[in-house]
């Protein structure tokens, strides 16, 4: 059981920085894009990334 919730959150987590390394462009940032996009989890608490992270998923 405990290695069917680790690989959904794995999916969740490699789902989660595809689609915001697919939709970087439509960001507000200029650079570091691998560092932004691994790392995604942790920024998802500041309201500036978040609201790029939706930017990146939605592509508005």
């Amino acid at each position: 059981m405990p290695t069917l919730l680790g690989l959904f959150l794995l999916a969740g987590y490699g789902y989660g920085a595809w689609k915001f390394w697919t939709g970087f462009n439509r960001t507000n940032f200029s650079s570091g894009k691998l560092y932004l996009t691994l790392l995604w989890p942790v920024f998802i608490i500041s309201a500036s990334y978040r609201q790029n992270f939706t930017k990146a998923l939605k592509g508005r």
